[in-house]
């Protein structure tokens, strides 16, 4: 088999980054926009000694689980990798996801339960983050996602999983930039002025925190003007802030961000409580689900503790720790980012919270420095680590730190069944893994594990 052959293929299942996966003479096959039980002619676009990958030429036999999307850019757009599947179905696959890695990596045998769906599919993404940049000839300004695999921007007018206000001022962004003589960046050249827009928005309020990335150490000329008449043409915006990022990088944000109007934080209402969120703080982006993630989490400990002590770990704005934090004794948080700390010790004095304690540091020092000094052991840690997951000398000291279970929360699937397999190695007991659907049409998922210290 060459690159550019066309063969025939049937697609058995989906790999953990959204590929339809076939079989083909021994060689695995990874096909783009593929769903499971479809039988497609495809072209081989990449030969490995493997695996190949594979765009579809025609669909043969339509899997009964195909739809049509809802969204007129989801073949072009990188953002909902699922849509042409049913939803039902997309949990299923979802499901079979994290089973396949906790097999394949972790290699232990424990309970995979259905996923929770989100109560909402459509408008349910609440922080959106836009990469800029201009035409050549005309300058227009060209806002949206990445083209898979490019750095080529879609133009995206209309997003359907964001809020509809999204639309409306990315648009007034597109139209009225030109008016105030900023640019779009160009990305090859590092020049240019604007390279991202930020929005957070609070689904219990509507309100929208905007956030401008700018290719600059400073505020320069019109921008604070512009940041301006942004603010009085929506009455949803709370505030504009300016981020500065002059740096030749990947990275979407800078180091610095100033406040330019109004407010820069949002609230958000999760279990009765209210959060504050700010320019670079960690929230999920579905609040809705993360509500239901939440209370999942607390009626767990409810129910299996009596007033127990807490710890929570990678804690940003402490949403886990102080969600909980009523039914405790005691909840301490630890978390690295000031700017999550800081607005964590606001939604304490706003909800009169006197029962979490608060410590701005890296996760996995906090552990060695309370093992050291107070050892302190806690009822429930509660483990909410980025996408690379833990480390084995922090998730070792999370075991000498507990004595009964740990709650570990990811949304990385293959780092989830890594991170088990170490902690079963040291003897702990996975009890079982509850999925929630936080990022729909995705192939991302995310997990609760449960784990009993033994």
């Amino acid at each position: 088999m060459r690159v550019a052959d066309e063969i025939v293929v049937n697609i058995e299942k989906l790999s953990n980054l959204g590929f339809g996966i076939a079989k083909h003479e021994g060689l695995v096959v990874f096909v783009e926009n593929a769903c499971p039980e479809d039988r497609l002619k495809i072209k081989i676009t990449k030969l490995n000694k493997n695996w190949a990958n594979a765009q579809i030429v025609e669909i043969l036999e339509k899997s009964q689980h195909r739809v049509e999307p809802f969204c007129a850019l989801q073949n072009v757009c990188g953002g909902c990798q699922l849509q042409f599947i049913d939803y039902d179905y997309q949990l299923q696959l979802k499901k079979e996801i994290i089973e396949d890695a906790i097999k394949s990596i972790a290699n232990i045998d424990v309970e995979v339960k259905n996923p929770v769906p989100s109560p909402e599919n459509v408008h349910y993404r609440h922080k959106v983050q836009y990469p800029i940049a201009q035409t050549k000839v005309s300058k227009r300004i060209l806002a949206g996602y990445y083209k898979p695999k490019s750095h080529e921007i879609i133009n995206i007018k209309h997003c359907p999983i964001q809020p509809e206000i999204c639309d409306k001022i990315i648009e007034f962004i597109r139209n009225s930039a030109y008016d105030y003589t900023i640019s779009g960046y160009n990305e090859k050249k590092n020049g240019g002025d604007l390279r991202h827009v930020v929005l957070r928005i609070s689904k219990a309020t509507g309100k929208v925190l905007v956030i401008l990335v700018v290719n600059s150490p400073k505020v320069f000329e019109k921008l604070e003007d512009f940041a301006q008449n942004l603010h009085e043409n929506f009455k949803e915006i709370v505030g504009v802030c300016v981020n500065f990022n002059p740096k030749k990088t990947n990275v979407i944000m800078g180091e610095t961000t100033e406040l330019i109007v109004g407010k820069e934080f949002i609230k958000e209402r999760i279990l009765d409580k209210t959060f504050r969120i700010g320019p670079k703080t960690f929230f999920q982006i579905n609040p809705q689900s993360a509500e239901n993630i939440f209370a999942f989490v607390k009626d767990y400990i409810k129910n299996n503790f009596e007033t127990p002590t807490v710890l929570d770990a990678y804690a940003g704005v402490t949403a886990f720790g102080i969600s909980v934090c009523d039914i405790c004794r005691k909840v301490v948080s630890v978390e690295e980012n000031k700017e999550s700390v800081d607005l964590a010790a606001e939604t304490l004095e706003l909800n009169e919270i006197k029962n979490v304690e608060l410590h701005n540091m890296d996760t996995q020092k906090f552990f060695e420095k309370e093992l050291k000094t107070k050892k302190r052991k806690f009822d429930v840690i509660i483990l909410d680590p980025p996408r690379k997951g833990c480390s084995e000398s922090c998730l070792e000291k999370a075991i000498q730190l507990c004595k009964g279970k740990i709650i570990y929360i990811s949304c990385n699937p293959a780092t989830l069944a890594r991170d088990l397999k170490y902690l079963v190695s040291k003897g702990a007991n996975v009890e079982f893994i509850q999925p929630f659907d936080m990022f729909c049409h995705t192939y991302h998922i995310e997990s609760v594990a449960v784990i009993n210290i033994i």
